[in-house]
């Protein structure tokens, strides 16, 4: 089995990545046209995969853990977030459903 090494390893960190990735795609689409949300939801994407990569290399267990649950409150934001955007029909049901399965996978993978 092979080891961790660095915090590109880590799973929950690459299902973060996909998460930010996919929540730039979105917000790129032209029925998104709220700024305010596109620059708020960006940036609580942007966040878990931060907070993982930061806590990992602190060094420290204690530290790691912090971050994490940092990340993880991230990731219920983008959800909320999410169930916003649909309300204002910035997204289709595809598009939410999508998203809000990467929200519940990043939390699961980062708990």
């Amino acid at each position: 089995m092979a080891s961790i090494q660095k915090f590109e390893d880590l799973f929950c960190w690459q299902k973060a990545r996909e998460l930010a990735n996919f929540i730039f795609y979105v917000t790129n689409l032209p029925t998104f046209k709220d700024p305010d949300l596109k620059r708020q939801i960006r940036r609580a994407a942007i966040s878990p995969m931060s907070n993982i990569a930061e806590g990992f290399d602190r060094g420290t267990q204690a530290e790691f853990v912090d971050a994490l649950f940092i990340g993880k409150g991230e990731t219920g934001e983008v959800r909320s977030q999410l169930y916003i955007s649909y309300d204002q029909k910035y997204i289709d049901t595809e598009t939410l459903n999508r998203g809000l399965g990467l929200t519940d996978e990043c939390s699961r993978l980062i708990q």
